[in-house]
């Protein structure tokens, strides 16, 4: 999802939480990145691999000019040839510490061994954020968490006031990728935003960042 079409969400979720819980959380992201340099580290579940976060937080890093937002992406399993950026095990968080920040996305429950290696990570001083489907076991590990699409609750009472319409795990990465490489949030008259969004993706077309992904 490009610049303007993340502006043209922000305009269809206007007035709802979405734009409230996106922000927050990219703040959370940029608020643990930014004072210590120990690395943000992104991780998903056995099944779900974050590339697509990990490209587009990549993207922001070089046009927000925050280097700090650029993730390791930590792989569950390695494919033989894989490019170093791409070559990064699960080994990787026995290393996480004081200073570090791990981000772990995932639409299912995370299993026991990469939940342990969270714990590790946090007992030994790492920021943890989780963006998932409200896995309570990661969400009492981690210091901030978003939820997304939570699982239906088929038979639960329909909400009163009704709530947000649900956002799919992939549509709030974008949301939150784009609102942690904002350099100040945007102002609350929508034709503004879209124009910052605009100015942003001209300056994008005009010097791109090297291809990583």
């Amino acid at each position: 999802m490009d610049a303007v079409r993340v502006a043209l969400l922000r305009e269809v979720l206007a007035g709802t939480e979405w734009i409230e819980a996106t922000h927050r959380f990219a703040g959370s992201l940029r608020a643990a990145v930014a004072p210590h340099g120990g690395g943000l580290l992104l991780v998903g579940s056995a099944g779900y691999e974050p590339w697509h976060l990990a490209a587009h937080l990549d993207d922001e890093a070089a046009w927000s000019g925050l280097p700090e937002l650029s993730p390791t992406l930590v792989r569950h399993r390695v494919p033989a040839g894989a490019p170093a950026h791409l070559a990064v095990g699960p080994g990787r968080l026995a290393a996480a510490g004081r200073g570090a920040t791990l981000l772990v996305v995932t639409p299912e429950s995370p299993d026991a061994g990469l939940l342990e290696k969270v714990h590790d990570a946090r007992r030994n001083g790492a920021t943890v954020l989780a963006l998932d489907s409200g896995d309570r076991d990661l969400h009492a590990l981690a210091h901030d968490a978003l939820i997304a699409a939570p699982p239906p609750d088929d038979g639960a009472a329909a909400p009163d006031p009704p709530r947000p319409p649900d956002l799919d795990l992939d549509t709030v990465q974008h949301l939150v990728s784009a609102a942690a490489g904002e350099n100040s949030r945007p102002g609350p008259r929508h034709h503004r935003r879209f124009r910052d969004r605009l100015a942003r993706l001209a300056e994008a077309l005009a010097a791109p960042p090297p291809p990583r992904w």
